[in-house]
């Protein structure tokens, strides 16, 4: 189970995510990224969160420690933006918390080389639970002190928005030809190789079950939260299994209809409007 804290104060927003994460002290003297349970994408987004970083976390991949966190809407009554203070007022209780990496810059690929290695690793990770907001126009990696992290899985295992299609949708392939690390010639074979004999059954088991309660509770066609964990289990078991053939590494796109669910596909498309912009505006 994931350590709980409680957020002591609010620091100030992170803008560059649709979901409006906040910079948060706790009382164990910790900084944190807060991602609210009112955000508008929903709880499923923190079971994503949860279950696909403490598995990278599980199978040596870096991935932010992180915690449970409880919030008392009072800590922000200071903050000026509105916006913020609805967000605040309707994520009261239980959110999740992603340690800060003081000092860490977003992943460049023109900045900073990956070696085939690790970026196979990365492209199969995101292949087995099906990352689409890991691509070129928004990498969701950091370098700290030189090395590479992994953030932000709200987007991923799409098929969970989805429970009666969740079994096909989880047997499809995974296209990564945007992928961020696709440049660095990702040695997928032995990522399989490496990883793929980690992620057991019992593995899945554990980090599903780090899941909260409250966030699984209520979900149409499932009689318990352990019956939903289990569903967890069984889309990724089969899926870690046979991923490495279904994926492709075509020549990247300028532009593509997006994979992304509805809310993920709204908050990318201003950015791909500004850089179609800026594409078109060249001589």
């Amino acid at each position: 189970m994931l350590e709980e804290v409680v957020a002591t104060r609010y620091v100030t927003p992170l803008r560059e995510g649709g979901s409006l994460p906040g910079i948060v002290e706790a009382d164990d003297l910790g900084t944190y990224v807060m991602k609210f349970t009112g955000a508008g994408q929903g709880r499923k987004t923190l079971v994503a969160e949860v279950i696909c970083g403490q598995l990278g976390r599980r199978i040596g991949l870096r991935v932010p420690d992180l915690v449970q966190m409880q919030l008392d809407p009072v800590i922000g009554l200071a903050e000026p933006d509105q916006e913020v203070q609805e967000l605040l007022k309707g994520s009261g209780g239980l959110n999740l918390g992603m340690d800060f990496l003081p000092g860490s810059l977003g992943f460049d690929a023109l900045a900073y080389q990956v070696d085939p290695r690790e970026a196979g690793r990365v492209v199969w990770f995101d292949a087995l639970i099906n990352n689409v907001d890991r691509s070129w126009r928004n990498p969701n990696m950091l370098i700290w002190h030189g090395d590479l992290w992994l953030i932000d899985h709200g987007a991923t295992m799409i098929w969970h928005h989805n429970w009666p299609g969740a079994q096909a949708s989880a047997a499809k392939p995974y296209n990564a030809s945007d992928h961020a690390l696709a440049p660095f010639a990702p040695d997928i074979a032995a990522a399989a190789a490496e990883l793929a004999p980690l992620v057991t059954e019992e593995l899945l088991t554990e980090v599903a079950a780090d899941v909260p309660d409250e966030w699984l509770v209520d979900e149409p066609g499932f009689d318990s939260t352990d019956q939903l964990r289990r569903a967890y289990v069984e889309a990724l078991l089969p899926r870690a299994a046979t991923i490495h053939e279904r994926i492709s590494l075509d020549a990247p796109t300028a532009a593509k209809p997006s994979q992304a669910p509805g809310w993920l596909a709204e908050r990318l498309a201003p950015r791909r409007d500004h850089e179609n912009s800026d594409e078109s505006s060249r001589p």
